[in-house]
């Protein structure tokens, strides 16, 4: 069963950056798709990046250009990072298996990192 343990969250100005990470365990990381989700408050998670096995990657219209996803299979870890944060990237952030670059989700969901953008 795919264990997910996302960190790196924090308060940070806007303009400013911030990288999270999620630790994976329970399969076999180098052969799975991962995402990086988010979920406003009031509002629906949603997908924000995804990267495949090869390290391909997609990108939410919102985000790109300020967000880069990456992974390092010998750490069993895919990051996110963030730059040029706006407010409204104020959200918990979380990661999970996804098919393709797109999703659906293959497991579980963490507990999620909060990401606090003050303006």
């Amino acid at each position: 069963q795919v264990q997910l343990v996302e960190s790196g969250g924090g308060l940070v100005q806007a303009g400013g950056s911030l990288r999270v990470s999620c630790v994976v365990s329970g399969i076999r990381f180098s052969r799975n798709n991962m995402g990086w989700y988010r979920q406003a408050p009031g509002k629906q998670r949603e997908l924000v990046a995804g990267i495949l096995s090869d390290g391909r990657t997609d990108y939410s219209d919102s985000v790109t250009g300020r967000f880069t996803i990456s992974r390092d299979d010998a750490k069993n870890t895919v990051y996110l990072q963030m730059n040029r944060l706006k407010p409204e990237d104020t959200a918990v952030y979380y990661c999970n298996v996804i098919v393709g670059l797109r999703g659906p989700v293959l497991g579980s969901w963490g507990q999620g990192t909060q990401v606090t953008v003050s303006s």
